[in-house]
């Protein structure tokens, strides 16, 4: 049984990328058919703004997160490469129509939602967000469709108008640690907060979405404080998760504190099977969506 204290770190310095995080170059006859048609609809994506390491894999397999609100956040998070800007509340208003279409084209499964924070909105965003997935729905009525969202200002309305709308999976991150949270993340953003929005989500119960949360390892956490975030996550109701190394995008951005190895991240897979959660991915390269579809199943069917 995996315990806290069986799960000794290993300390690789940053500058010496090990072995096990590498980025495969973009392959597969679908990856040219995804990039232009997310240029031809204009659609942003959290693969491109986030940088994400896996966007050759998922995109080469047909897939992409799409990133809805635009692509500049109104929030300056220490490990995010997504650009700050404050839009002064300015919406796309066909940005819904347009990431139908994609999911139709594309002819998904299981398509993948997340948003920037956009605290000039009253709502967070709410409104666009509930309209896309139920544009999405007339237009692919049986499409999975999991809803990643920022705290959306802690606004028990707006996220309420998301649930209206019925996503499969609302999926809200953590990111880290209690201790870490207000040096990695955004003042507005906190941990105590972003566990009321998930068990806000997680209250309607079978009636409601599969919840889900994501934490990044080497920003210095502790092993006794992430068993401590697997088991707040799970009195909220958080029925999955996935756990993934940070990669620092700039030198501007925070340091890489070390380099979790696979076989770390498979005994930390085990702790939080054992602290409840439905599913679990873990692994170096993993992000919030990565074989999400996997995931959902595994907790419907499961």
């Amino acid at each position: 049984m995996a315990t806290p204290e069986s799960l000794s770190p290993t300390v690789v310095p940053e500058q010496r990328l090990p072995a096990w995080v590498r980025i495969r170059p973009p392959r597969g006859a679908a990856y040219p058919e995804v990039k232009g048609l997310l240029e031809d609809l204009r659609l942003g994506t959290v693969c491109r703004e986030a940088r994400c390491p896996n966007l050759s894999e998922c995109w080469s397999a047909g897939t992409a997160t799409l990133m809805l609100l635009g692509t500049d956040c109104t929030r300056r998070c220490g490990f995010c490469a997504v650009t700050t800007h404050w839009p002064r509340g300015m919406v796309d208003t066909t940005e819904p129509a347009r990431v139908a279409e994609a999911v139709g084209r594309w002819g998904l499964r299981y398509v993948v939602l997340t948003q920037v924070c956009r605290d000039d909105l009253g709502d967070g965003g709410a409104s666009i967000l509930g309209e896309t997935v139920r544009s999405i729905r007339e237009r692919s009525p049986s499409t999975l469709i999991e809803l990643l969202i920022g705290d959306l200002g802690e606004n028990p309305d707006a996220l309420d108008a998301i649930l209206d709308a019925g996503p499969d999976v609302l999926a809200h991150n953590l990111e880290t640690t209690r201790s870490l949270s207000p040096k990695v993340r955004d003042p507005r953003a906190g941990y105590d907060r972003s566990l009321r929005v998930l068990r806000r989500a997680a209250r309607l119960g079978p009636n409601g979405p599969v919840t889900k949360s994501s934490i990044m390892l080497g920003l210095g956490e502790t092993l006794e404080e992430l068993d401590r975030a697997f088991r707040d996550l799970r009195e909220a109701g958080v029925d999955l998760l996935t756990l993934g190394q940070y990669l620092r995008p700039s030198s501007t951005h925070l340091a890489v504190e070390r380099f979790v190895p696979p076989e770390e991240f498979d005994r930390l897979r085990d702790l939080a099977l054992q602290r409840g959660f439905v599913g679990v991915v873990a692994g170096p390269l993993v992000r919030s969506s990565y074989h999400a579809e996997e995931l959902y199943r595994a907790a419907r069917e499961g």
